[in-house]
């Protein structure tokens, strides 16, 4: 191992404008979606209305890491719905909704509303396993 390697520099939080861009992507997406007021707090780690409404009229605060990662998974999520599906964007969105199998009859939103970070990441890794063909 080569002396002169350097570690990564440690991750930084989301810049303003990085957070209002995903912010305002989620707020999108989850119309997109149909998700109640409730369900997207849930989704966004506990969020509270008041939150939720700032960000719908372009108000984003600080995104800090774990909703900055909920935000990450939330839009990988959504490209993978949309690659599985491709043009039929309608069906990529009410996919989220869609009882499935692989869930044990539950639909990914169901298993995403869990609450836990390790929940969206399930619903991520099992449509990068779709979309890869693994």
């Amino acid at each position: 191992m080569s002396s002169d390697i350097q570690p990564a520099p440690p991750s930084q939080d989301l810049t303003a404008d990085e957070a209002h861009a995903a912010a305002r992507a989620i707020v999108n997406l989850f119309d997109r979606w149909k998700l109640s007021d409730e369900d997207a707090c849930q989704l966004l780690g506990g969020m509270t209305q008041r939150t939720l409404t700032r960000w719908r009229q372009g108000e984003i605060g600080r995104i800090n890491r774990d909703l900055g990662t909920r935000l990450s998974l939330l839009l990988g999520i959504h490209t993978g719905t949309r690659y599985m599906f491709g043009q039929d964007t309608s069906r990529a969105h009410q996919w989220i909704k869609a009882k499935n199998s692989a869930f044990g009859g539950r639909s990914g939103l169901e298993i995403m509303l869990s609450g836990q970070i390790i929940d969206l990441y399930g619903v991520r890794r099992y449509l990068d396993a779709e979309c890869s063909g693994w």
